[in-house]
């Protein structure tokens, strides 16, 4: 069986006219709003270069 990647929960709170765009969004993309919120972080990390090496990102 794979080894499933261990996550960190936390509570996010967001108010509801940020919370609507962001459910909106992730429908678009086919992806759970946990989902994308999950992958605009990622994004932003990797924009600005913060992901590290062990990631897969060079470190700027």
């Amino acid at each position: 069986m794979a080894k499933k990647e261990a996550g960190k929960s936390f509570l996010l709170r967001l108010d509801a006219s940020t919370m609507e765009k962001v459910e909106a969004w992730a429908a678009q993309e086919f992806r759970s709003v946990n989902g994308q919120i999950q992958w605009i972080i990622a994004e932003a990390l990797k924009k600005h270069g913060r992901m590290g090496r062990s990631e897969g990102e060079a470190d700027k």
